[in-house]
This record gives structure tokens, sequence and C-alpha cells, in this order.
């Protein structure tokens, strides 16, 4: 009999988070975007899931909830329960959508892992500028069309604190339906800037068209070494279009580092890496919990406060 209490009590006082990291993963994981099929969201969120549901030995899939930049699948997170069988991309749309919501971090998330770190890049057609200097100076004194695809977003944010940050005449700010309408205008001469990523015109790149003046970043992609980074030009600028993973507040630690350790190991995969490359980006997108923590909490912050300068939102 007093082996059997014993028993009992040993069962009952066995700690919530080992019998969660137990039981975990139990049943398919939904990995939920906030994007359409075929977009740079939804592509990371499924080369992800490639990489680590072997890992974790369990399905995962992808769950659309599209509508308000991010603002659908925030909720449809907190709907579910927070035991990890919900995972949240998150992006710099939601960084946006957070800031505009008056959060002073990314309120309500546990951070994963980072599974993208894509900077913007300023281009400009070739041949208009001799270098970056003079690219600079140029917009001294004299205002220049900017070619963004987002409004109230990472695109014209990063341009305005970028022109902020050097000094520099502000921007105008012209919006296109989508990138490719955006390279031909900047291609065709009819916009001064593009406001892109570096995958989004490694064609163009490549054949001469069209050449990155400045990377917002700490440090230069390895696709375009010799391009300056706001860094490398003592401008307080960096920003980019992030891909990273959250679950819900509450989710049990146990369960958190379960996943965390999955995702490290998946997306240092070669398949992941492969990937990456296919972006023009290399392993150094791929973070742990406390470098994407720190930049999803300053995404927010340095979102609201651009937004505010830009008059988007209220102090």
């Amino acid at each position: 009999m007093l082996m059997k209490t014993a028993a009992i009590l040993a069962a009952v006082t066995t700690p919530v988070a080992a019998l969660a990291q137990e039981a975990y993963p139990d049943g398919t994981i939904e990995v939920v975007t906030h994007s359409g099929a075929g977009g740079g969201t939804d592509t990371t969120a499924r080369m992800m899931i490639a990489s680590v549901a072997p890992v974790l030995s369990t399905d995962m899939v992808i769950a659309s909830r599209q509508g308000g930049s991010g603002a659908v699948s925030m909720e449809y997170l907190d709907r579910q329960p927070a035991d990890g069988h919900t995972i949240l991309v998150w992006t710099t749309g939601h960084a946006v959508t957070q800031a505009k919501n008056g959060a002073s971090g990314a309120e309500g998330l546990i951070p994963i892992a980072r599974g993208t770190n894509d900077p913007q890049v300023l281009m400009a057609k070739c041949g208009v500028h001799e270098d970056t200097q003079a690219f600079i100076d140029a917009q001294k004194q004299e205002s220049m069309s900017y070619g963004v695809t987002h409004v109230a977003n990472i695109d014209d944010v990063s341009a305005f604190m970028f022109a902020k940050a050097a000094g520099l005449a502000q921007p105008d700010i012209i919006p296109f339906e989508g990138g490719g309408d955006l390279l031909t205008n900047l291609v065709g001469g009819n916009v001064d800037v593009g406001v892109l990523n570096y995958g989004e015109a490694v064609a163009q790149i490549e054949a001469g068209e069209i050449c990155p003046m400045v990377v917002m970043g700490a440090e230069r992609l390895a696709t375009a070494p010799d391009t300056p980074t706001t860094a490398d030009l003592g401008i307080d600028a960096d920003f980019a279009t992030v891909r990273g993973f959250a679950v819900k507040e509450g989710t049990p630690e146990a369960v958190v580092e379960q996943i965390r350790a999955a995702m490290m190991e998946g997306m240092k995969s070669p398949e992941y890496l492969e990937f990456l490359e296919s972006q023009g980006l290399d392993e150094s997108s791929v973070a742990d919990a406390e470098v994407w923590g720190a930049q999803m909490n300053n995404s927010v912050a340095r979102m609201r406060e651009a937004l505010v300068e830009l008059g988007y939102i209220g102090g």
C-alpha cells in the first residue's frame, strides 16, 4: 500500500513541464502565416517545415490567415492553446501592426528562432552614380524619388529613416504594385531609387542594369561584398525584412526549448542553407532565440518611432 501511495505521489508531483516535453509533439503542428502562397513568407515557412518536421518527427502544415498586415494571424494564434502546436511566422509586417497598436515590443509572444534576415537595399540604375558616396551626395540638397512596394511599412519607413539619419533631403515616396513593377520603372528611369531586397533584383543586378548602393544593415551581403552597409557609413539605419518564428506566451518552457532545438538543427541543414543562398542570403540569417527576440522587440520599437515621425500614428 505504501509503495502504491508513493507511486501516485510521484506521478502527481512530476513537473508539468516534464510531462509536456514527454508528450510533445502530440499531433500536427500548424505554422501560421499572414501571406498568400508563393510569397517570401510562405516560401520561408515551407522550407522551414521541410527541414524541421523530420527533426520533430511529426507533420507540420501551413495555416494561412491573411489580413490586417498580420493582425488576423496573431488573433488566430491567440485563440489557440499555448501548447506549441501553433507556431507563428512573425515578420516585419507584424512589427508594424504591433507598433500601430501601441506595443513597445513583440508582446504576447515567445521567440523561437529567426529564419531569414533580408536587409533592405537601396538600388539605383547602373551608371547614374559613380559610387555610393556620389549616390549619397546627390541627395544632400535635392530630394530623390524612392520606389517602394509597401506604404506605412518597412519600405517607406526605411527610406525615411535612412534620409533622416544621413542628413539628406527627404525622399519622394512612390508606391508600386510589386517588385517587378518597381524594377521596370527603376530600369526605365522613372524613379531614382528602389527599396528592395537583394533577391528581388538579382536578375537585373547580374545583367548590369541595377546596382546596389547601400545595404541597410551591420554586415555586408555575401552576394554584394563591395556594397557598403549603413554601419560602414556611420548611418544609424538598420532595416531588414525579417521572417522568424514564435509561439504564444504561456507555452511550457520544455516545449519551447524542444521547438528551438529542432529549428536550429533543421535550419542548419544543407537544404535550408541552399534555400538561403538562392535568396542571396547565407547561414547568418539563421539566429537563435536570444538574437531573434532582441530583434523582434527592436523592430517594433523602431517601427513605432518611425510611424510617429511620419505621422501615421500619434505619439
